[in-house]
Order: structure tokens, then C-alpha cells, then sequence
């Protein structure tokens, strides 16, 4: 076929002689061939070739693609009843996959495809050229009238021959969704001819989408792809159908199949890759910045259909829209066990290697994830509802985990601490937290025996310890997360009272505080973990009070932390000799658990997307206050621009660690440790006081105060040294009316803002570029909206 195929291409790249539009003769070559795959067309089509066209003869190329959509819009007119009409579709299907971006590349073609083609090809038709339809969404249109064509992509409700053949368009498209789940009951019976076709439609849709990658980032959010915009809106009748298909077929998807060993090794998948496809284009479709607009459900109270229609009507992409308006039970156990048991699947370690599928699309589904719980706030609460919402912590915990030293996952590690810092806002997912951790999914973290808190906390401590320096924006989230969950923790192991004791010595060092402006922000958030578990979970927590009287020490340090010019100078001096952020000593690292491979960091050569920066957790997050029947209120952001360093009058509880931060530029907080070198900025005795007098210290110091002595009485009466008695005694002991008046709950819940919606927009883009190779769509093109870099 490649030899019948390249002589089709030949013509158009050899001669660069302008061509008739109606020279049918010419043009038709491009899509008789009946045997091409879409590899052969990326093949027999190269770059080179596509930009010599649109340099050299730019009419050719236009017309070209002017052909082709025609010919799509000729097929889903028709509904593609010959196997030739068919071929004819797909032919033009991959040819404008793989031109597509060498038009995007270029500013001067970006607005062809929403330009009318006046007069040409229609023959000289007697049309109005004003009613003409620009080409983007001719192309849009058939492409979904292609995705519900009887016999090609769905299954014919007819039993009869090509006469009475369904007229493509009386279907009512929402008979025909792809599978069962969300608003449709009934599932199709699987047709592999059809899941392929499905998915070369899908792979152009994509690439129709992927404008967007050649546009710069830019913090407008009202930068809407154009595309996406017309696909979702009302224009398309197919749009209702189209996406309850691919959130059904996504989240109906089981890779094990039938629990066969080895099955995927005898029989090609085809589901997965429209799975993949549909997954991809569904994160695209709702790429959309919610901090600019009102979701419909923030106040969780519609009923209705399965999409509620309330007012008000909510966004006019109607992919967000549907999305954000599901709204029964049973819909959302079908979305949250089909996505927990997909990002689960990597974790199924079977006593066979290799013998169950393994799919590497967790990236798309964890931002699907994301969405349903950003535009959806009954789907939130559903999901921490029940422990089920656990199903998707250990996933998420086990990808932390295992890319925490790999550059060129700190994307995933971005995304996954997001949808825990978004969890971590609401009260259940603390309480959840407390259910023991029993599954033992292989993971290179200390062998413990506790709950699902215990793991979150030794994971978090193995990212601080022991990730890439590029993780260090993070620590203030990861800690955020520790600290929303806190005042819910039952009963921490002495493995995590271990872990967090050891994050406080490492941040409380002098050269760790002195050496940026933001470091000792990371000691208030550890200090009012310890605050919260003391003053509402004391009873339980007998093995973190054990480990704060053992590193006492710590605290009376911090209390006493020098302020003179002449201590901060000698503190700096001895960051010097201790280069790395914080050591990995007396973190006392037992034995990792069985089966688990070390965090490797990414093979020389592998190819990542750049990222744009994360707003700080100020901007991420905004502060609630829990009172006393649990109900959320929240608190008045403080004014953008803050008042000279000093006490502020609002500091008096034990729960403001914010400096005045808002006055200094990002890059500052980018490094850890760097920031002083640079020049930029130098610690001072007013600033570090500034914030010393603010260290809330009060309830553990009253505790130590109380405790030790009577402790230490224990050890010199019972000549004692072993641990489990002073537990024992710690277990029955009380501080009821010892400590200070318990100070109210803060909770930092995570707040849209157009900085993640940008974050996401160049993460999103970046693993889609990188995971279509085969073909590489947009391989080799001028990409603005990342850098693509080698480690």
C-alpha cells in the first residue's frame, strides 16, 4: 500500500503549480486509497513537505483542506452507507490530523479555518456567501454527525438493507450513547470496527482542539479556544450524546477484562485506545476557569433529570454545564468507582509479572477528577461521603510517592496534591482519614501498622525528605493538607509522630529559617498540627505527645531563637556546609515494605513540558473558620497590601502564620534555600522578631510544662526505660483545664483562581502532547504553550 499510497501524495508536494479547486481528478487522489492507516499518512507526509505547500504554494493547501472537510461534511450527510464512502472519510480524517498544526504553527493560517471559502470548490453554486458557515465549524459538525453515523461509529437500530437506511438526520443521536452509565441504561453491544472509527474521529476533534498549544500562556482566562467554545455550545445537537458517551465510556472502562492472566497479550484492546481518546478530549472540553464565573450547584440543592435544568443556566459550554449538573446517586457511584478503579489499576500487583494490563492514562483521569470535584459540588460531597473517597487517596499517595524523584513527573505531583488540597478543605475527608490503612499496596515508604492518616503523613515525609528540589513549592501545600486534616486525627503511630517531629527539627534549624522569606511559614503549619491534635484529639494521641516530650528540645529552641544580627549571620554561615535542605538522619527510616521498588528518578533523555508557576497557598487558598456545629464560615481576606512588619492585632490566637508576604515577588519563594545568595533579600532582626513573637508555642509549652516533670518522676521511680509503660501512663493522663482556651479551627479551603486554571491548561496540553507518539501529532511543530525539555 505505501508504494500505491506515496504516488497520491506525489502530486501535491511535487508540484507546487497552484490547482484548480475543481480539478476532482487532482484532489480525489488524496483519499481513494483504500488501505492507508493514519501512520502511513503521518509517514508519507513530511513536515518538510507540509511547510514547503503553505510557504510556496499557499493556494494548494487551502483548497487542500477546503477538499477534505467537504468531503467529511458530504459523508455525514450521506451517513457513510459504502464501505467506500467510509474509507473516503477516514482517508481526509487523517490527512487533516496530520496537517492541522502546521496551520496552527503559522499566525498568518490561524484564522483560515474560521474564514468562509467564498465561491470556491461549490462549483461557482449559486449560495450566499454570507449564510456560508466558516470552515472550522463545518469541520466540527460533521465530525459530530460522523460520531452518531449508523453502521460506521454506532450500531444500526435497523435490521434491513441500505434503502431504508436511517437518515442521518432524523436519529435522535441520545438512542444512540456509546455505553451504558450516566442517563443511559441500555449497553451496546462492542463493536471493534466501530471503537476504531471512534477513535481516528476523536484523534481530529483533538487535534482541532490543539490551538490552543500554540498560543503563548497568557493569565487571561477569557482566552477561549475558539474550537472547544463552538463544539460545546448549542450549535452542536450531538452535544448532550456526545458527552455522556465519552464519561461513560471512560468510566465504564475495565482493563483486567475478565480476569483472565495475560488475556491482553492474546487479544488486541480496542476499547483502550478510544478510552485514552475519549479521556483526552473530555479534559479538554472542560477546560474552563471557574473562578470567573457562578457554577450552578455551589449551594448543592437541585433535583430534577439526570441533568438538572435549573436556573441559573449555568456556563455556555454545555460539556461543563451537563457536567456540573449531574446530580443522582447512582450516577456518581458509576463516575467514582470507574475512576477509582482505573487509577487503581497500576497499584493490582498480581503474583504473575506482566499478566494484567496496565494503563498509563492516570494523568487524564486524575484531571477529570479534578474537574468533577471543581464544577460539581454535590460530586464532592458524594465522594467524602464514604470511605470510598479512600479508593482514590491511595492511588493519588502511590503516585506521589513513586514520582517524587523524577523530573519529569513534577506535573503529576502538582495534580496530585491539588486534589487532596481540594479534599483536604472539607471535614469528612479528616474523618475518613481515620479508617486503618490494611491494603498493602507495595510502596517504598517504612512498614507501619496504622490508618490511611498514618500513610498520608509518611508519604508527604518521604516527598519533603527525599524528592527533587523542584517539589519545594509544594511543602507549603503538602503542609496545608496535614494541617486541614489535623483537628480529625484519632490516633497518629508513632512511625507518622515520628515523621512530623523530624520535618519540625529540619525546618526549625536557624539556617533553614534565615535562608528565605517564606521558610518559617513552614514551622507555623507544623506547630499548628501539633496545636490542633493536642487541643481536640489528646485522647488518642498518646504516641505524638510521647514523641513531642522526647524532641522537647526542638521547641524550647525555637522559643529561644536568636534574633541578634551577629546569630542570624553565624546561622547562614552554617547552611554552607549543610547544602542539602533537610538530611535524611535520625528520621529513623525503617526497613521499606516488601515488593517495592525504590523512586527512581526519570532516564537520561526523557522528554517533559514545561509548567507554568503555582500560585503561593495564599492565593490558592482561603481561610474558613469551623464553629462549633461544624458549619464553615469564611473569614475576610486581609487587605492585599499589608501592614509594615509587626505584631498584628489579629495574632493574638495561636493561628497566623502569614507574614507580610503579598509585597514580595514570587521568584523569591521559588527556592528554598537560594533566595539570600541571590541578593535579593537579607534576614534582619526587626523580621525575623516580626514573626518570632507570633510562634504559637503557648499549648505546647503549657504541655511539656505539665507533663515532663511527672514523666521523668515515672523514670526515676520505676528506674524505667522502656517506652510502652510512659505510653501507658500518657494513654490514661489528662490536660482537661491545663491548657490554654482551645483556639477555633482554621481550614484552608482551596479557591479557583486563573492561575491553577492556566496551571492546568499547560499541564493538560503537555501530557496530551507527550502521549500521542504513535502518531506524533505535534511532534516537531512550534508549540508556544510549554517548552519541551530533555532531563
Amino acid at each position: 500500500t505505501s508504494q500505491n499510497g506515496s504516488s497520491a501524495y506525489l502530486p501535491l508536494f511535487v508540484s507546487l503549480q497552484p490547482v484548480e479547486a475543481t480539478d476532482d481528478a487532482f484532489w480525489d487522489q488524496f483519499w481513494a486509497d483504500t488501505a492507508t492507516s493514519v501512520q502511513d499518512v503521518f509517514a508519507l507526509v513530511p513536515a518538510a513537505e507540509i511547510r514547503a505547500v503553505r510557504e510556496e504554494s499557499p493556494s494548494n493547501l487551502a483548497t487542500l483542506c477546503y477538499k477534505a472537510v467537504e468531503k467529511l461534511v458530504q459523508g455525514a450527510e450521506s451517513g457513510c452507507h459504502k464501505e467506500k464512502e467510509r474509507q473516503i472519510v477516514l482517508n481526509c480524517c487523517r490527512l487533516l490530523t496530520r496537517i492541522l498544526p502546521y496551520i496552527f504553527e503559522d499566525p498568518d493560517w490561524r484564522g483560515f479555518f474560521w474564514s468562509t471559502v467564498p465561491g470556491a470548490g461549490r462549483g461557482g453554486g449559486d449560495e450566499d456567501d454570507d449564510n456560508a458557515r466558516p470552515l472550522a465549524e463545518s469541520l466540527l459538525l460533521a465530525v459530530a454527525d460522523l460520531l452518531f453515523c449508523p453502521d460506521f461509529t454506532v450500531q444500526s437500530h435497523r435490521r434491513s438493507t441500505v434503502d431504508t437506511a436511517e437518515d442521518i438526520h432524523s436519529i435522535d443521536s441520545c438512542e444512540y450513547i456509546w455505553e451504558a452509565g450516566v442517563g443511559f441504561a441500555h449497553s451496546p453491544q462492542p463493536n471493534y470496527i466501530h471503537d476504531l472509527n471512534r477513535t481516528e474521529l476523536l484523534k481530529l476533534l483533538l487535534t482541532c482542539f490543539s490551538e490552543a498549544m500554540y498560543l503563548p500562556p497568557s493569565s487571561d482566562s477569557s482566552n477561549t479556544n475558539p474550537w472547544v467554545q463552538f463544539f460545546c455550545s448549542s450549535e452542536n445537537r450531538h452535544a448532550l450524546p456526545l458527552f455522556t458517551s465519552l464519561l461513560n465510556v471512560v468510566c465504564a472502562y475495565d482493563p483486567v477484562g475478565y480476569g483472565i492472566p495475560y488475556n491482553h497479550l492474546l487479544f488486541s484492546d480496542y476499547r483502550e485506545p478510544l478510552v485514552e481518546e475519549a479521556a483526552q478530549v473530555l479534559i479538554v472540553t472542560l477546560d474552563y476557569d471557574s473562578s470567573t464565573s457562578s457554577s450552578p450547584t455551589v449551594d448543592g440543592t437541585t433535583t430534577g433529570t439526570a441533568m438538572d435544568d435549573v436556573d441559573p443556566p449555568g456556563p455556555d459550554n454545555l460539556f461543563v454545564n451537563y457536567l456540573s449538573r449531574i446530580h443522582r446517586e447512582e450516577d456518581f457511584q458509576f463516575i467514582l468507582k470507574g475512576v477509582a478503579r482505573l487509577l487503581s489499576n497500576p497499584l493490582v500487583q498480581t503474583y504473575l509479572p506482566n499478566s494484567a494490563k496496565k494503563i498509563q492514562f492516570h494523568q487524564e483521569l486524575l484531571v477529570l477528577f479534578w474537574k468533577l470535584c471543581d464544577f460539581n459540588k454535590k460530586f464532592l460531597f458524594f465522594v467524602l461521603k464514604s470511605s470510598d473517597v479512600l479508593d482514590i487517596l491511595v492511588p493519588i499517595l502511590y503516585f506521589l510517592n513513586d514520582a517524587r524523584a523524577d523530573q519529569s513527573r513534577v506535573g503529576l505531583m502538582h495534580i496530585g496534591v491539588f486534589i487532596l488540597l481540594l479534599l483536604s478543605g472539607e471535614r469528612n475527608f479528616g474523618v475518613r482519614l481515620n479508617k486503618p490503612y490494611s491494603v498493602r499496596v507495595p510502596m517504598d515508604i517504612p512498614v507501619f501498622t496504622g490508618t490511611h492518616a498514618d500513610l498520608l503523613i509518611i508519604v508527604f515525609h518521604k516527598i519533603i525528605t527525599s524528592g527533587h528540589q523542584r517539589l519545594q513549592p509544594l511543602f507549603d501545600c503538602l503542609l496545608t493538607i496535614v494541617v486541614n486534616v489535623s483537628p480529625y486525627l484519632k490516633s497518629l503511630s508513632m512511625v507518622a509522630a515520628n515523621k512530623l517531629l523530624h520535618l519540625l527539627e529540619a525546618f526549625s534549624t536557624t539556617w533553614f529559617l534565615f535562608s528565605a522569606i517564606q521558610n518559617h511559614h513552614l514551622v507555623f503549619f507544623l506547630l499548628e498540627v501539633f496545636n490542633n491534635i493536642i487541643q481536640y484529639q489528646f485522647d488518642g494521641n498518646s504516641n505524638l505527645v510521647y514523641a513531642v516530650i522526647r524532641k522537647r528540645n526542638v521547641f524550647h529552641q525555637l522559643a529561644n531563637l536568636p534574633t541578634d544580627a551577629q546569630s542570624i549571620h553565624k546561622g547562614l554561615q552554617r547552611k554552607k556546609k549543610t547544602p542539602e535542605p533537610i538530611s535524611r538522619t535520625n528520621s529513623q527510616d525503617g526497613v521499606s515494605m516488601e515488593g517495592s521498588r525504590p523512586a527512581a528518578p526519570a532516564e537520561p533523555g526523557t522528554l517533559k513540558t514545561s509548567l507554568v508557576a503555582t500560585p503561593g497557598i495564599d492565593k490558592l487558598t482561603e481561610k474558613s473558620q469551623v464553629s462549633e456545629d461544624g458549619t464553615m464560615r469564611s473569614l475576610e481576606p486581609e487587605p492585599s497590601q499589608p501592614p509594615p512588619e509587626g505584631p498584628s492585632p489579629s495574632a493574638a490566637s495561636d493561628a497566623e502564620p502569614w507574614s507580610a508576604e503579598a509585597s514580595h515577588p514570587r521568584r523569591d519563594r521559588r527556592r528554598l534555600s537560594s533566595a539570600s545568595s541571590s541578593g535579593q533579600w537579607a534576614p534582619t532582626p526587626d523580621w525575623v522578631m516580626s514573626w518570632k513573637s507570633k510562634l504559637p508555642l503557648q499549648t505546647i509549652m503549657r504541655l511539656l510544662q505539665v507533663l515532663v516533670p511527672q514523666v521523668e518522676k515515672i523514670c526515676i521511680d520505676k528506674g524505667l526505660t522502656d517506652e510502652s509503660e510512659i505510653l501507658k501512663f500518657l494513654q490514661h493522663g489528662t490536660l482537661v483545664g491545663l491548657l490554654p482556651v482551645p483556639h477555633p479551627i482554621l481550614i484552608r479551603k482551596y479557591q479557583a483562581n486563573s492561575g491553577t486554571a492556566m496551571w492546568f491548561r499547560t499541564y493538560m496540553w503537555g501530557v496530551i502532547y507527550l502521549r500521542n507518539v504513535d502518531p506524533p501529532i505535534w511532534y516537531d511543530t512550534d508549540v508556544k504553550l510549554f517548552e519541551i525539555q530533555r532531563v
